[in-house]
């Protein structure tokens, strides 16, 4: 199928699955700002994207570099409390003796590194239950922020996202490395004034609302903000009703996407379509550049981020690429 690939090829820079995600080659390279949340976080839609979650695997980097999925709907994380009558002090000796079977089973079975990233994984957890839940809660924000983001108004779906956006801005603002935020419902054959339409006004104002967030609170500057969907739109698909072409299939020739922050050149268009939007034509480059652009933004050299696997050793890019210079600041 066409998304998964295109997803695929997106999120990790390969076409087949099973390599590591760019959230988890950026902490991989960076590194944790926060030990009490995870690094690399992702609030995905209720429709999962086409692929599941090796669009956010860690591949063949250790288990600890995947990211982690909140809960789209409810608490975005369950059991963040213990249970009634569960002092920490007891949570804590529970772990501890947990800790220490889990590393008696590790010394039996090195060849296992998933062991590792299960106990880390347990004492992360640990950690959250301090810090994660007055994140995740959005009702003590001040209504201007909630109505900013679209939070509480008639749109349900614009609710949703700006949800998940005022989500994102909490956890970067907390030393989160990495958020990557999932918007569903954009595969649209037909009726694209409609279908699109109704996608746009309920992103509208969790988007915007987002980057103006950032910018008040200082940290747009230091943050980078990459929209982008799998693939570009064709002019038209050749599917015909009666004696008319109607509708749109998929394009890989063409596909825009926008920045911002980061360091990224503000209020400027770079490349272009043909007439029709049917192919590139100016600033033509493969999907390896725009990644190696993305890290050099982030700080990472592509050609440096490398981990040693099967046999040789491997970066984002698979081959290397270029920076697309126009847009950087």
């Amino acid at each position: 199928m066409n998304h998964p690939t295109a997803l695929y090829h997106l999120n990790t820079g390969t076409q087949f699955g099973g390599d590591p995600a760019i959230g988890a080659w950026m902490t991989y390279g960076l590194g944790s700002a926060n030990q009490n949340l995870p690094s690399f976080l992702v609030l995905p839609d209720v429709a999962y994207p086409q692929g599941g979650a090796a669009n956010w695997s860690n591949g063949y980097l250790p288990a600890q570099y995947q990211g982690t999925q909140l809960r789209p709907e409810g608490a975005p994380i369950l059991d963040m409390a213990p249970p009634p009558g569960v002092t920490p002090e007891r949570q804590r000796a529970n772990l501890d003796l947990f800790k220490q079977l889990n590393q008696m089973h590790q010394q039996r079975h090195p060849q296992h590194a998933e062991l590792a990233a299960r106990i880390a994984s347990y004492e992360l957890a640990f950690r959250m239950q301090a810090e994660m839940p007055g994140i995740a809660d959005l009702s003590k924000e001040p209504p201007k922020t909630l109505e900013l983001y679209g939070i509480g108004g008639a749109n349900k779906d614009a609710d949703a996202l700006g949800r998940r956006c005022l989500l994102a801005r909490k956890l970067v603002e907390s030393g989160v490395r990495f958020v990557q935020v999932i918007a569903m419902g954009w595969d649209s054959h037909d009726y694209i004034e409609k279908a699109h339409g109704s996608r746009l006004r309920a992103i509208d104002k969790p988007v915007s609302g987002l980057i103006k967030d950032l910018k008040r609170t200082g940290l747009l500057d230091s943050t980078l903000v990459v929209w982008a969907g799998e693939f570009g739109r064709s002019p038209d698909n050749g599917i015909r009703r009666g004696s008319a072409a109607w509708g749109r299939d998929h394009n890989a020739n063409a596909m825009a996407c926008w920045l911002a922050g980061g360091g990224v050149k503000a209020g400027h268009i770079v490349g272009a379509t043909d007439e029709v939007g049917g192919a590139a034509v100016e600033e033509v480059h493969p999907l390896r550049d725009f990644h190696v652009t993305l890290l050099h933004l982030l700080g990472l050299d592509d050609n440096k981020l490398r981990y040693f696997h099967a046999g040789r050793e491997k970066q984002l890019s698979q081959t290397g690429g270029g920076l697309i210079r126009p847009l950087l600041a």
